[in-house]
């Protein structure tokens, strides 16, 4: 006999979060990182240049280059997306914004894939809250609503999921074909279509992002979970769905091996006690605040959990959520892994919501308020520092650490921020003076505050963060250097990342040195400086510039004129 639920919730606690609101919300975290900002280093700007070089048809689609160098990730597909965007925007649309627009859809899809995943994982009989004897007990289609809002509320609220999922590179797919998987799997009892269409194209994708390893153990788990988790489906319905999730698998293993995708990555942490000081710090803030709701939800339905037949409820996000912890510590980098296990945290922090006390209810709103509300209030002041040099001690602290940095005033921004400020103030007072009956109520506040400072950063602080994560200032120093019409340029010791602002930032045509001498011009890496003979023969080279980036004290770019001959 199944132990009984822990969820005891009335149909007044299930009123649904108005739609209008939540798509506002997700807009607002939407757009902020993906418009108006220059590419940033050093993944986000190294993955546009292999898709401009796609684009442009000087690298091959099955092996691109960028500087004569392979990719770092082993995934194709991001690539391709980019470049194919590049190619059909030719033209009529900024080039990095452009690559962005398959991102932004990705973006998207995690955040529906994960409401809808959660909602069938609700719909599940052993999720259902325990039914009262005179009745007025949550209905099950409004009881998973509530839950999949507050799911999605909670992943919004994860702190880290902001600048990785705003950005250009594999990590995005393998979070969005993740996430597919994961509602494939929650999906099947009640569809088929729609979930095997996202089996397919989240296995297919995350191998081709270059996780074929994740998309092979998060299989293994969901054909587990589709026998020993019936939830509804019958027992053949069940067993056709584990057949499929394993043809699927071996189909995407083969593709893996046909085009040389398997590598194992394994660096368990060996720096001592630092680098797990530094994992630690990972785990605490990158999934808050939906990892101390997940924990609890593990003990409140800890009896569910062990109990057989399995929950898939329960059972379906833990298993994600461990590949994805195992992953950050078996793995770098450590934070890109841990975001595959976002949406399935925020799963199990969702199931948190129907046992939570009033007090520890009141206990979230209030650290949430506190905590977001003075992180706005230093947003604005440091930037009407910037502005206005008042107060002078924040003004002298932007001076010292972006060292060059002019401040702009953009009416756009400061509109926009100012009504993201006063929305803040209104959801406050919403939830201060209204009912607190929902079961998402906990997580309206967290989500606000983190999709707030996230809108205030990238509006408000937009320049300053383009002038210190961007390459441009030192391209364009790199540029005033070299003066007008420079020719090609041969490169020694160049990064990916340097090699992309060099050409999208500079417009300049790069040679590794060594494979031609007729460059007038040499860029190098002051790290990699002075070369070996056999590459450079630094007697024919006169240094005229190092220029550094103005944010980074280890980044420097030494430029070179030819002081004699070509060989």
């Amino acid at each position: 006999m199944n132990p009984p639920s822990p969820a005891i919730v009335t149909q007044s606690a299930v009123s649904p979060l108005p739609r209008w609101a939540l798509l506002l919300l997700c807009l607002a975290y939407l757009v902020p990182g993906f418009v108006g900002r220059q590419p940033w280093k050093s993944a986000d700007i190294t993955a546009f240049g292999y898709m401009l070089e796609l684009a442009g048809g000087r690298t091959e689609w099955l092996s691109p280059l960028l500087g004569g160098m392979p990719p770092e990730t082993d995934g194709l597909l991001p690539y391709w997306l980019g470049a194919w965007a590049l190619q059909a925007s030719a033209g009529w649309l900024a080039p990095e914004m452009a690559a962005r627009l398959p991102f932004v859809g990705l973006l998207v899809l995690t955040l529906v894939a994960t409401w809808y995943g959660v909602y069938y994982l609700a719909r599940s009989p052993g999720a259902q809250p325990v039914a009262f004897a005179f009745g007025g007990e949550a209905a099950p289609a409004d009881y998973a609503r509530a839950i999949a809002d507050g799911a999605l509320l909670a992943l919004l609220a994860c702190l880290g999921l902001a600048q990785l999922s705003h950005e250009i590179t594999s990590y995005l797919v393998q979070l969005a074909c993740t996430t597919l998987l994961f509602f494939a799997v929650a999906a099947m009892p009640y569809r088929t279509l729609a979930p095997a269409i996202a089996l397919v194209a989240g296995s297919l994708g995350l191998t081709l992002a270059g996780a074929p390893a994740v998309a092979a153990l998060l299989a293994l788990g969901s054909v587990l979970v589709a026998v020993i988790a019936p939830g509804q489906g019958t027992r053949k319905r069940r067993l056709a769905w584990a057949w499929t999730i394993c043809a699927v698998a071996l189909v995407a293993a083969g593709m893996a091996w046909g085009l040389d995708l398997w590598r194992w990555r394994m660096a368990l942490a060996s720096g001592g006690g630092k680098e797990w000081q530094s994992l630690a710090r990972l785990f605490l803030w990158f999934g808050w605040p939906a990892w101390p709701l997940a924990l609890w939800t593990l003990w409140r339905w800890r009896r569910q959990i062990a109990s057989r037949p399995g929950h898939p409820h329960l059972l379906l996000p833990l298993w994600f959520t461990a590949i994805s912890v195992a992953a950050t510590i078996l793995t770098q980098p450590s934070d890109r892994a841990l975001l595959l296990g976002l949406p399935a945290l925020a799963a199990l922090a969702a199931f948190a919501l129907p046992t939570l006390s009033r007090s520890v209810g009141a206990l979230i709103d209030w650290f949430t308020l506190l905590f977001f509300t003075v992180s706005a209030l230093a947003i604005w002041v440091i930037w009407i520092a910037m502005q206005t040099g008042v107060p002078a001690k924040p003004a002298a602290n932007v001076a010292k650490l972006a060292p060059g940095f002019v401040p702009e005033f953009s009416l756009l921004a400061f509109v926009t921020a100012l009504a993201a400020t006063a929305g803040w103030c209104a959801l406050v007072w919403w939830r201060a003076s209204r009912s607190r009956a929902p079961i998402w109520k906990s997580l309206v506040l967290p989500a606000g505050g983190a999709v707030l400072g996230w809108l205030l950063l990238l509006t408000l602080w937009l320049p300053l963060l383009d002038y210190a994560r961007s390459y441009a200032p030192q391209m364009r120093a790199v540029n005033a250097a070299l003066g007008p019409m420079p020719g090609c340029v041969q490169t020694v010791g160049l990064s990916r990342a340097q090699v992309a602002a060099l050409q999208y930032h500079g417009q300049l045509s790069l040679q590794r040195a060594g494979l031609q001498d007729e460059c007038d011009w040499l860029i190098a890496d002051i790290a990699s400086w002075p070369a070996s003979e056999r590459m450079v023969n630094g007697a024919l080279w006169e240094q005229i510039a190092t220029i550094p980036r103005p944010t980074d004290k280890n980044d420097h770019l030494l430029v070179f004129r030819r002081a004699g001959p070509a060989r």
